[in-house]
């Protein structure tokens, strides 16, 4: 072996006797899963950053506090709504079923778009009251902590877009099951962050 292959060599991406082996992977499950991890952990780092930050920042005397508008309780429950399709969809490619597969599937990603929808509507409401963006920090780190959340969403519609594609053209369930699989994770986060920021927002 060169120089240069010693160097470039990377021994971490296979394991067991070098022998006719295939090369295996040094995590055992999906690269996908494992790339959905990181960011998740990264997404999780960034919201908590803005956390502490809005708390922080709730301690100057220029801080006004915002009522959040009652339609985001409406606006949380097209989310659960939303996660409980995507659970529904994941339970039924683990299972090889296809019954009610589109219903369950496509449902969790239209009451997706109601929620951005609903978000952008509160917002109006919000700056007919004249509550703007540069009118209060708190009020502008409302639109930042929820316009953050949309925004994850938003992405998160992409990848579901790309699958429904895909069953749409025949595509079998079980070769996008771990597409369906990771969005639900994805979905199941989103929820959480949402509860989390809601709470803040509804007890500041």
């Amino acid at each position: 072996m060169s120089l240069i292959e010693q160097v470039t060599d990377k021994p971490w991406e296979r394991k067991g006797v070098i022998g006719g082996l295939s090369p295996e992977g040094t995590f055992k499950t999906q690269a996908e899963r494992v790339a959905l991890i990181f960011f998740l952990i990264i997404a999780s780092v960034v919201f908590s950053l803005f956390m502490v930050s809005y708390y922080i920042r709730m301690e100057l005397p220029d801080w006004e506090p915002l009522s959040e508008p009652a339609q985001l309780w409406f606006n949380t429950g097209l989310l659960v709504t939303s996660s409980i399709l995507f659970q529904w969809a994941r339970n039924i490619v683990v299972r090889n079923g296809k019954s009610n597969l589109y219903t369950s599937f496509f449902g969790a990603g239209i009451f997706a778009i109601l929620f951005i929808a609903a978000q952008l509507v509160s917002w109006s409401y919000l700056q007919a009251g004249g509550f703007y963006l540069s009118s209060n920090p708190a009020n502008a780190f409302y639109y930042l902590l929820t316009g953050l959340h949309a925004l994850h969403l938003v992405g998160g519609l992409w990848f579901w877009s790309k699958s429904a594609i895909r069953l749409v053209s025949g595509g079998e369930p079980k070769d996008i099951r771990l597409s369906i699989e990771l969005c639900t994770i994805y979905w199941h986060f989103l929820l959480l962050v949402w509860i989390v920021v809601f709470a803040v927002l509804s007890n500041t």
